[in-house]
């Protein structure tokens, strides 16, 4: 849907960009202050690493931290890889969600909805991740370990995730021991509920694999290489039913691509017969989307 608005409208996209990215800042800041906050939970990256800190600084020491100074500075050298690196735009933008989550952490009150843990950890964890998949949707992050993993696939072709999780096991073994090993296992809880938002809204690093049976390929093709920048491959074969001469097309696609595509398609050969295949894997050449 964003993708949509950017090609049909780009300047007015810029505005729009902005406004989600304030939205889901606020929203981001809120859910941390009403959900994790309030069931001392911990939510994965650097802003559970900040809320582990704080907790820490106060319950051992006395001493309240702001959230703000904890995830400001735990960012500061991701930020500067992912703008040397990855996208200026897109590493200016994340610094504003990351500015304005942390100062509203630190100023929004906290709410308590509920006593029931569970539900807490359910519904938190789906809010924490509406406000992630808002963010990555406008070209944006919440910042810290979404740098790390960024950088790590586009630049060194290296899967960051084992590496995050192992990040994430340590910390909440950390928390489990100061305390309380409940607080830990709901934190994973947590976790879980906003990594499935994530994945259900966030399209982006999905790919599928299309299968186009048609006579009109040449045309298909050049909507597949001008609307998605992906390429295709021409296969000649011979319809069973019909034992007429067949052209099939085969292409690799993001997933968010696919629903701007098909009607396209359609629109050329009504009688296109169109088989799309999840792809769980992929090695090779792929044209990625650029962050900026």
């Amino acid at each position: 849907m964003f993708q949509s608005i950017e090609r049909k409208h780009p300047h007015f996209y810029q505005y729009f960009r902005i406004m989600i990215v304030i939205a889901a800042s606020i929203l981001y800041a809120w859910n941390l202050c009403c959900f994790a906050k309030a069931a001392n939970l911990f939510p994965g990256g650097f802003s559970g690493v900040s809320l582990l800190l704080q907790k820490i600084g106060l319950t051992f020491f006395h001493v309240q931290i702001p959230f703000s100074l904890f995830n400001i500075v735990l960012n500061l050298f991701p930020a500067y890889i992912a703008y040397r690196y990855i996208g200026k735009r897109f590493t200016l933008y994340s610094i504003l969600v990351i500015f304005l989550s942390s100062i509203f952490v630190d100023i929004l009150p906290q709410y308590i909805f509920t006593q029931d843990i569970l539900l807490i950890c359910i519904f938190g964890g789906m809010l924490n991740g509406l406000a992630i998949a808002l963010c990555l949707n406008v070209g944006t992050t919440t910042g810290g370990t979404d740098f790390i993993s960024i950088y790590l696939s586009q630049q060194k072709g290296v899967d960051a995730w084992n590496y995050i999780l192992t990040g994430n096991v340590i910390m909440l073994v950390i928390a489990g021991a100061l305390f309380g090993w409940n607080i830990a296992l709901y934190s994973i809880i947590y976790q879980f509920c906003s990594t499935q938002v994530i994945q259900m809204l966030y399209k982006r690093y999905q790919k599928e694999t299309l299968f186009i049976i048609s006579d009109h390929a040449d045309e298909i093709y050049k909507v597949i290489k001008d609307t998605t920048k992906h390429d295709a491959t021409l296969f000649r074969g011979v319809g069973c039913y019909e034992e007429k001469e067949k052209k099939m097309l085969y292409s690799v696609i993001n997933t968010d691509a696919r629903r701007h595509l098909i009607p396209l398609i359609r629109a050329i050969d009504p009688h296109a017969f169109i088989n799309v295949v999840k792809t769980e894997e992929l090695a090779g050449r792929f044209h990625d989307i650029p962050n900026d």
